[in-house]
């Protein structure tokens, strides 16, 4: 029997390769002959980096960089190379620079976060002479529209005295000129892929601010005056920049960065299936019997080219049963998700805590896949009886 896994990270618990080995030593348990191809995934948010490196293999290396977090102070940033020289691509997962999984940056109020870190370390690698980059855009803290990501890379903000407007959401309420004249003209020369798993605009009921920006912190009171704000500066700076970007599909994901790398010449794709591509995902489910995936938290959004829906998408084109194993499932959305996974199981396995069920998350997926083989199997046999 030949089995794929191909979940993706459980966010703030296990990796996307962790979740990987967990499955399998669940399966092998039950299935212990079964021959199983591990394919983590991602789709553009936290665990893209560690995807595309371990998919790249020697090809790739990390690095890592120090830049401005989201709150101001300093981080380390992993990011990927792939190749050397003038040939190089490097991908930066943004989740390492502003990501919503940093408790100081959090700590610090969503109206003064800003995405220069990013902007910071796309002008470090320019100057290494990278000129291709791909992209994640998910899991990130901020709702800037990007602002810091283009002032570091030289867009200038003022106010309407001419002084220098801050690259944050706060500061923003006061702009009243933007000036493209100086960003970096390398930027002309760069091939940009941007990976996400959303489409939403900028702005608007879909937007940036009225769909991720509860989680990011803003508040229900809040929320017109930020998207005001975005598309506000939107305007300017699509203005200044000579293209327009605020409608696209995208330039909501990662609080509007989606929004300033499509400004700059970036294009917009599903971060799962570029990953898939990459990891050669539609090989690994050719001749397979049997696909496992998951995420930390399943609900009607997963449909909306997550990566579990991109793997079943894959496995249904193969004709590969696929079964969901996540950390947590939302109970109503189980009625749209049964009709395209083969059974979905969450992991607790009664009443228990958040910070208990990321502790035994290992654990777990083991128990949760062991069981789930031996429905497997037992189907299987049913079906080869009822054939004879």
């Amino acid at each position: 029997m030949r089995v794929v896994l191909a979940p993706d990270s459980f966010k703030g618990s296990l990796s996307a390769p962790d979740v990987c080995a967990a499955l399998g030593r669940g399966i092998a348990r039950a299935l212990p002959d079964a021959q199983i191809l591990a394919r983590p995934m991602a789709d553009g948010g936290e665990g893209t980096l560690d995807a595309v490196l371990a998919a790249v293999g020697p090809a790739g290396c990390r690095r890592a960089l120090s830049v401005q977090g989201a709150g101001g102070g300093a981080v380390e940033a992993a990011y990927g190379e792939i190749g050397d020289g003038t040939a190089a691509t490097a991908v930066i997962e943004v989740a390492q620079v502003v990501g919503i999984t940093d408790a100081g940056a959090m700590a610090v109020p969503v109206a003064d976060r800003s995405t220069r870190g990013v902007g910071e370390l796309i002008a470090a690698l320019l100057d290494r002479g990278v000129r291709r980059f791909m992209i994640g855009l998910g899991g990130s803290s901020t709702n800037d529209g990007g602002s810091g990501m283009l002032a570091a890379l030289g867009l200038t903000l003022a106010d309407r005295d001419g002084r220098p407007v801050d690259a944050t959401p706060r500061a923003l309420a006061s702009l009243a000129g933007v000036d493209a004249a100086r960003v970096d003209a390398r930027l002309r020369e760069c091939e940009i892929r941007i990976m996400s798993d959303v489409n939403n605009p900028l702005c608007g009921d879909l937007g940036a601010t009225a769909i991720f920006g509860p989680q990011k912190g803003v508040t229900p009171a809040e929320a017109p005056a930020f998207d005001a704000t975005l598309a506000h500066y939107a305007a300017l700076a699509e203005a200044a920049v000579g293209r327009h970007a605020a409608g696209l599909p995208g330039a909501g994901a990662a609080g509007g960065l989606g929004f300033a790398l499509q400004l700059v010449g970036g294009t917009f794709a599903s971060g799962a299936a570029v990953v898939a591509d990459l990891i050669g995902l539609d090989a690994a489910l050719a001749g397979a019997d049997w696909a496992l995936t998951g995420e930390g938290r399943t609900d009607r959004q997963t449909l909306l080219a997550k990566a579990p829906f991109v793997v079943a998408q894959r496995a249904a084109a193969a004709g590969v049963p696929v079964t969901l194993v996540s950390g947590a499932i939302d109970a109503a959305s189980l009625p749209e998700l049964s009709r395209h996974f083969a059974g979905c199981f969450a992991l607790p396995n009664g009443p228990a805590t958040l910070a208990d069920c990321i502790a035994d998350a290992a654990a777990l997926l083991e128990a949760r896949a062991e069981q789930a083989a031996r429905v497997f199997a037992a189907g299987r046999g049913a079906a080869a009886r009822v054939g004879r």
